[in-house]
């Protein structure tokens, strides 16, 4: 039985959110390991605009959702994306949505110190959302954080915020300046939170491990990107979890034996919001174009999203450390009309090969891209279904990225609607004996 983790390859926003949903219809439960609502994931169906930010995009699919252990949550940001998602007559109650009574809340001091750190940084800031997200894993890392089993016991959380805001409140004031929060308003806050967020506390990794066992199909759905990881990103621009796909085992509560497949999701170019090093940036008429074309605004922010030319060698980076199975190329369609197009197949440091993507910023910034040149295509490829009715410069572009990460492409996007897509493997499809890989039939 199929299970499958999506996870991003680059910086974030490479289009997972559509591709989870694609995956959600032959899946049962759809389950996001960590991050909070500094992400979103855009889905477009029938031409409207969806957009989550914590709940996973199985939702759309009629799917039992589960907000897992790796995850920090803001109650009202969540109770916002349920009421909006009940409003479109999508169900969103408990009996389609589950949270891991041992996620981590988002209070309004994570919050209040996440902006006025980045107010503090001034050019050195990192931009952050300034969502809380930091903080509150911070918190849980110092083993101080308030969690969903403590939100629905009364006497326990009140103790809890009262704790935290002692500490919480000589950091802002005498070290920020800011003003201190009160405790009262903040409790009878979050009971209202409580009253309505209750029924959908669960130990989710028994709810998990009863769907495996029962031989449900599982999809685990990450946030940002590999390269945002707190361990393995390009620190300390970064996010602050794991977005590998071996955290979808930790951030979910079971067990790695159970996953089956990885699929990487690959931009057709390479984007990034805020700050950090990035080496194929085009901050010429190209990147201009790609940008517009693309609609590269950040779905949670609204930020302006750099662009630049695919980047090889953080592909390789990520099949590497997720254990990727197969690749899903997204926004194709917007490199339609470009005469030739770059693809970065290496880096060069002081005059040499640099084999591996450098964990030194100083070293990384100083690397200079090594490109090779593709021809491009005239053709608009949105209304494309089939892989053989792609134009022949496309499935080039497509084979080298095969070649350069020696990963096979499952699964190209060539619009931002459900239906233009091309399944060239379905992770969920049973295997038919004796049959050849795609990969040979589509040459």
């Amino acid at each position: 039985m199929a299970n499958v983790v999506v996870i991003g390859t680059q910086w974030g926003d490479e289009g997972k959110g559509k591709i989870v949903d694609l995956l959600a219809e032959h899946a049962d439960v759809v389950v996001r390991f960590q991050g909070g609502a500094n992400a979103g994931h855009t889905l477009v169906i029938k031409g409207e605009k969806i957009i989550n930010h914590l709940v996973p995009s199985g939702i759309l699919q009629n799917k039992f959702c589960i907000l897992g252990n790796g995850m920090v949550v803001d109650p009202a940001v969540l109770l916002k994306e349920i009421d909006h998602l009940t409003s479109k007559g999508i169900q969103a109650g408990p009996e389609r949505i589950a949270i891991s009574e041992t996620a981590h809340l988002i209070m309004p001091y994570h919050r209040r110190i996440d902006v006025a750190r980045e107010e503090r940084q001034g050019a050195k800031q990192i931009g952050t959302t300034g969502r809380g997200i930091g903080p509150a894993y911070e918190d849980k890392a110092a083993r101080c954080g308030i969690r969903f089993v403590d939100l629905i016991e009364p006497d326990t959380f009140n103790e809890r915020v009262r704790a935290a805001l002692e500490e919480k409140n000589f950091y802002l004031t005498r070290y920020f300046g800011a003003e201190p929060l009160e405790a009262g308003p903040i409790i009878a806050e979050y009971r209202g939170y409580a009253e309505r967020l209750a029924p959908y506390v669960a130990n989710v990794s028994v709810l998990i491990d009863e769907a495996a066992r029962r031989k449900r199909k599982l999809l685990f759905e990450g946030s940002q990107g590999t390269h945002l990881d707190i361990d393995h990103g390009t620190y300390p621009y970064v996010t602050s979890s794991n977005t590998l796909a071996a955290n979808a085992c930790c951030g979910a509560g079971l067990g790695p034996k159970r996953l089956t497949h990885v699929i990487g999701i690959v931009k057709a170019y390479t984007t990034r919001v805020g700050r950090g090093p990035f080496l194929t940036e085009l901050t010429d008429e190209i990147g201009n174009r790609l940008q517009e074309k693309g609609a590269e605004f950040g779905s949670t922010t609204g930020r302006r999203r750099r662009c630049g030319w695919l980047d090889a060698v953080l592909l390789r980076n990520a099949v590497r450390l997720n254990g990727v199975t197969g690749l899903a190329i997204t926004k194709l369609d917007v490199l339609d009309g470009l005469a030739s197009l770059n693809i970065c197949t290496g880096y060069e440091f002081a005059g040499r090969p640099v084999a591996d993507f450098p964990a030194s910023l100083k070293v990384l910034e100083q690397c200079r891209p090594v490109y090779e040149t593709l021809p491009g295509w005239s053709e608009e490829i949105a209304d494309i279904r089939s892989f053989r009715r792609l134009p022949k410069n496309v499935k080039r572009y497509l084979a080298r990225i095969e070649e350069l990460t020696g990963t096979p492409i499952d699964i190209v996007s060539v619009g931002p609607d459900r239906s233009q897509t091309i399944v060239l493997r379905n992770p969920y499809a049973p295997k038919r004996p004796g049959a050849k890989p795609l990969r040979s039939k589509r040459r």
